[in-house]
């Protein structure tokens, strides 16, 4: 179902956010200095007059510029340069901390829809780390920096990101927790896990995708999956999954550092697994989205972050 069709089925069925009624009408258009005019409805048993919460509620800013403006940002441009962009091209200026805002509220936004997702994948997928160093501030200046990590599961056929998530330390808790969401939108589709020799993964897929201990070797129950261990030489290891951290690195080596607190950095790198997913194309794909062929039910249209707000808030 395209996304447009979903989000017209959602107006069609609208309920008072006071009461709970659908017994409502359309009762005028409110008009704005930058978004245009918004439909406004009331309801007929509390008498409640409201407009539809469509992820840009309150927003003062077009919902068109503001998913320009992350979409810039993640194919590569600089904050401050999509700060000269708008002042080029819109009469309405938004600081670069305006687009900075946006692009945390709305990547943890989507990502509530995205993590949730369920997807068509093949029989092998890889799981990799990538090592950060996020800059600590306090009121006197850089306060030290500290070490932290992205931690990312990849299926190998539809180069589909399952999840990647952005953590202090990679403990054996916050490696369990990303299993469980790889295996909530993967189910039992998976049969083989690569991964490099963290001595860790051993225990975290016992306890998530069912491997079989080595001490139990005799038993009965087989192992749900293969765990497949490559160790890096000097050609290198897990290609697939280092190409995609290649393009990771495109984008964050320019960085210069996460700034502040954990979580900004946690949603900007949800916001580049979102953009990885759904905007980028890859020829090995068809010149497809790894979306398009492992969630097919939702079709996006042009204005992909446009569409995936939307839907966020249905």
């Amino acid at each position: 179902m395209k996304s447009k069709d979903i989000i017209e089925e959602k107006y069609k069925n609208i309920t008072c956010p006071k009461c709970s009624s659908n017994n409502i009408k359309r009762d005028g258009k409110r008009k704005t200095e930058n978004r245009g005019k918004i439909q406004r409805y009331r309801c007929n048993d509390c008498n409640f007059r409201f407009v539809i919460d469509d992820g840009f509620y309150r927003m003062r800013t077009n919902e068109n510029k503001i998913t320009v403006g992350i979409d810039l940002y993640y194919k590569g441009v600089s904050l401050r340069k999509v700060q000269e962009h708008f002042q080029a091209f819109y009469s309405h200026n938004s600081s670069h901390m305006s687009v900075y805002r946006w692009i945390v509220k709305y990547s943890m936004m989507v990502s509530n829809l995205t993590d949730n997702l369920q997807i068509q994948c093949g029989k092998e997928m890889m799981s990799d780390e990538m090592e950060y160093h996020r800059r600590l501030y306090h009121q006197k200046g850089m306060k030290g920096i500290e070490q932290n990590w992205f931690v990312d599961t990849f299926d190998l056929k539809t180069r589909f990101m399952i999840i990647g998530e952005y953590m202090k330390s990679r403990t054996n808790e916050n490696l369990i927790k990303v299993m469980k969401k790889t295996k909530f939108k993967t189910g039992e589709q998976v049969k083989i896990v690569t991964t490099d020799g963290l001595q860790g993964y051993p225990t975290v897929f016992r306890k998530t995708f069912g491997l079989q201990s080595p001490y139990h070797s005799s038993s009965r129950t087989k192992s749900k999956i293969i765990h497949n261990v490559v160790i890096a030489d000097e050609r290198g290891f897990n290609h697939p999954i280092e190409r995609l951290h290649n393009t990771i690195r495109e984008r964050t080596k320019i960085m210069r550092g996460f700034h502040g607190c954990i979580e900004s950095a946690y949603a900007i790198m949800k916001g580049l697994e979102i953009n990885y997913n759904f905007n980028r194309k890859h020829m090995a794909l068809g010149n497809k989205t790894p979306a398009e062929i492992a969630i097919q039910e939702i079709k996006l249209g042009v204005n992909r972050w446009l569409d995936l707000i939307k839907l966020s808030r249905i």
